[in-house]
């Protein structure tokens, strides 16, 4: 490990590895096949820190007894909850197994997993496949037609995608496809219509050409034309490969993971390695489903934040002004405050990804500690808003506040090891 003279000087380090990373999309495989924890006995990964059935909330839950009912560990929503409370099921944090999980998270051996390989470092992420709208097991649906569409995914959806993706040689260039897309007014975690239909675009010509029937193909292209968040988890599973490669300088304050279990939001820092730092959660607030409201809001989850631990998603708010009036965060000039605001707390930008809008201003790069506990300002993060209860879903999008909290107690750590009094 290279030993730095100065925080700064680490931190430098830290963002240079992650503007040196070029994650690729190369594969989708069963998650079991990719991931050595999911191969003994009944095991689950789930967003956030870590967590047990009983501190789990409503959505968390639903997509448990989902999984469960998909790998064939239950007969019944009642057998998987008995399954899961009565400690049968190992419950294991994504981020510890080089993954991410949009809300719930809940990734089973036998879903398909997005394989993002970092051409330059080598290292890989793993992200599971985004389900579409409705009723979703990722935000704790579980039954009828959710077990039916995990079914396809499995059986059609993963193996149709692997096939086209193996025809590209190195895969799909992220990097490249981002930075195109940005400019088209994507921010990468509430907006991803032009990243997916350019994905859709890379990727019809190798699904048209595969050795699959012309129905599934047919299913395949219509899924994905259809699914206009299909990107996230794609560029969720890009953002951990970057940021996993900016964890390798094991130095510095930079933030390299933001997640929420729905009960801790938690973060790790550059040079603390893999210790979470935590802090209660809060609630999102925005605009609701008709039908819904705050009351039916749950508390903030998913490993979704890694976007904005990158300097995407709200952080890059001003790129896609129109998603303010969809999480009810106000219009351009809103938009507009929260980049600038947001800017206050990175040590840099990222070249990759220019901002029209913002007068082709970079995103935002290197989330610093210090500067979050100095000036009190707390990422901002867009997001989708979970019923409470499980088994209901989507109820609405907001924004949402990180607790100051887990930066203090990262900060005072950093602090401990330098030999600081904070």
């Amino acid at each position: 490990m290279t030993l730095y003279k100065t925080l700064n000087e680490a931190n430098a380090a830290v963002v240079a590895q992650i503007k040196l990373a070029r994650p690729h999309l190369v594969d989708v495989k069963p998650a079991h096949e990719c991931i050595a924890a999911l191969r003994e006995g009944h095991a689950l990964l789930h967003a956030g820190p870590p967590i047990a059935w009983p501190e789990m909330t409503g959505p968390m839950q639903g997509a448990v007894l989902g999984a469960s009912l998909f790998e064939g560990w239950a007969k019944s929503a009642a057998e998987a909850e008995a399954l899961a409370a009565g400690g049968q099921i190992r419950f294991l944090p994504c981020h510890d197994n080089s993954a991410v999980g949009p809300m719930g998270g809940i990734t089973s051996p036998h879903m398909p997993v997005l394989v993002v390989k970092n051409s330059v470092q080598g290292n890989v992420a793993y992200c599971n496949l985004n389900e579409g709208i409705g009723k979703v097991m990722r935000f704790g649906a579980f039954e009828g037609e959710v077990q039916t569409r995990l079914a396809w995914m499995r059986d059609v959806l993963g193996p149709v995608l692997s096939e086209a993706l193996g025809r590209l040689a190195g895969g799909v260039d992220l990097s490249t496809l981002m930075a195109q897309a940005i400019t088209m007014g994507d921010e990468f975690h509430q907006r991803n219509i032009a990243a997916s239909a350019l994905l859709l675009r890379a990727l019809a010509p190798e699904i048209a050409g595969s050795g699959e029937g012309l129905i599934q193909q047919r299913e395949v292209l219509s899924f994905l034309a259809r699914t206009e968040q299909f990107f996230l988890n794609v560029a969720m599973a890009y953002c951990k490969c970057a940021m996993d490669a900016g964890a390798t300088v094991e130095a510095g304050s930079i933030v390299t993971a933001m997640t929420r279990n729905g009960r801790d939001f938690a973060i790790r820092v550059s040079g603390l390695g893999k210790r979470w730092f935590t802090a209660p959660v809060n609630t999102p607030v925005g605009l609701f489903f008709t039908g819904y409201s705050q009351d039916d809001a749950n508390p903030d989850i998913g490993d979704s934040a890694i976007t904005e631990t990158l300097g995407i998603g709200a952080a890059a708010m001003i790129a896609a002004p129109g998603v303010t009036r969809f999480v009810g965060a106000g219009g351009f000039a809103d938009a507009l405050e929260i980049s600038e605001e947001m800017r206050e707390i990175f040590i840099d930008s990222n070249p990759l990804l220019q901002i029209p809008t913002w007068d082709f201003q970079a995103a935002c790069l290197g989330l610093d500690v210090r500067r979050v506990v100095e000036t009190g300002i707390t990422p901002l993060i867009n997001t989708g808003i979970a019923h409470r209860k499980a088994g209901i879903g989507q109820v609405g999008a907001g924004t949402v506040r990180a607790p100051l909290g887990c930066f203090e107690k990262a900060l005072e750590a950093l602090a401990e090891q330098q030999g600081v009094t904070a």
